[in-house]
């Protein structure tokens, strides 16, 4: 009896334990890969809590269809060995979306990979002329450097009257930063102005920004543009200011970010830099979504977690579409239009999208925007 009592328990227990598991449903798997440590990982830590905000509140609202997403956020080290292994990963796991890379250097690395996949690369602010204009599984929510680039240097000419410009970029990231400089050029040059110095460098820790400073200084040029990272534009910041107090700096946006603003401190005044947000927006979308985001993860989420938050939107607005066997990716072409936090996002043919531009200035260790 007492047996027969226990059998009866645990075939009960088992019963159970079984329809538990019929009822529940598989995860809607969704990729990120972006550079989580390093000079760089300010955009990938941004990114990352950006799809992480747009994930759990989505899931709170009951996921896709019922299933729960479940985020899989890689680091990349912004190396292009590590990045590739970190997508092989995802791409076993059958992730069929994945939001990123964060930096154009990385994506040019794992889109081969990528294409020979039925998955998708999303990224949220990778802007490489490279891989505009191609039918392949690369997909963005931004511009390409060619649009953000033209819009600076029309100012810096046209508005502030500058007429020279030396430009110091990192060829570590070189698909985005000799795109921009070239767009910058190109514009620049036809407006009437003059590039009288370029300076390259590979950023690494060894690197040493005192002699190049004096190069740019010496040039006397009216404007130095720099294309690099938050953390290395803050040090050239502070060496060009402490040779010339005065000098007029302009930067692209990559280097927009929170981390600027702290480690340049007093040197990122007057700085004007290219941004993806308008942080003078009173609208209710963005004030709700900042003031989300900094709940969630006690500070500012700066262009790049709002670009992602917007990659993410995209995402689950696809997942949720989808009928049937459809890829993704023609879902979101098909559908063209998603509504972005503080704009549509329009993508064309190819996935490459439509999106402004805001020019900004540091002002009182704040970036203050200069157009709406």
């Amino acid at each position: 009896m007492r047996s027969a009592a226990v059998l009866g328990t645990l075939l009960s227990g088992v019963a159970l334990a079984a329809l538990l598991a019929c009822g529940r449903r598989e995860p809607v798997r969704l990729g990120f890969v972006g550079g989580l440590s390093g000079k760089a990982s300010d955009l990938g830590v941004a990114g990352r809590n950006g799809v992480q905000l747009a994930v759990e509140q989505q899931n709170a609202r009951g996921g896709i269809h019922g299933h729960a997403i479940e985020l899989v956020a890689k680091d990349d080290a912004q190396d292009p060995a590590t990045a590739n292994r970190v997508v092989a990963d995802l791409l076993a796991q059958n992730v069929e979306l994945i939001i990123g890379p964060m930096t154009s250097s990385m994506a040019m690395a794992v889109v081969p990979q990528v294409n020979l996949s039925g998955t998708i690369l999303l990224s949220p602010i990778v802007t490489t002329t490279d891989l505009a204009g191609k039918d392949d599984n690369f997909l963005r929510v931004i511009s390409s450097t060619a649009v953000y680039s033209a819009k600076s240097a029309h100012y810096q000419y046209e508005r502030f009257g500058i007429r020279t410009v030396a430009v110091i970029y990192d060829s570590n990231n070189r698909s985005y930063t000799e795109s921009w400089l070239n767009g910058f050029r190109t514009t620049f040059e036809g407006l009437g102005g003059r590039i009288v110095l370029v300076k390259a460098f590979s950023s690494s820790k060894e690197t040493v920004f005192r002699p190049m400073a004096r190069e740019l200084v010496a040039v006397r040029a009216d404007a130095v543009l720099i294309i690099t990272n938050a953390v290395d534009s803050a040090s050239i910041c502070q060496q060009l200011r402490s040779l010339e107090p005065g000098q007029r700096i302009v930067m692209a946006e990559w280097a927009s970010t929170e981390r600027f603003l702290e480690l340049a401190g007093p040197a990122s005044e007057g700085v004007v830099v290219t941004q993806f947000v308008n942080r003078s927006s009173a609208s209710p979308r963005y004030r709700d979504f900042v003031q989300a985001y900094q709940a969630r993860f006690s500070q500012a989420p700066g262009f790049a977690g709002m670009a992602a938050y917007d990659a993410a939107l995209v995402a689950i607005e696809a997942f949720q579409a989808r009928k049937g066997g459809e890829r993704l990716k023609g879902v979101i072409l098909a559908r063209q239009s998603f509504q972005g936090v503080q704009q549509v996002i329009k993508l064309d043919r190819y996935g490459d999208a439509d999106r402004s531009v805001f020019l900004t200035i540091v002002k009182d260790g704040r970036y203050v925007t200069l157009d709406d």
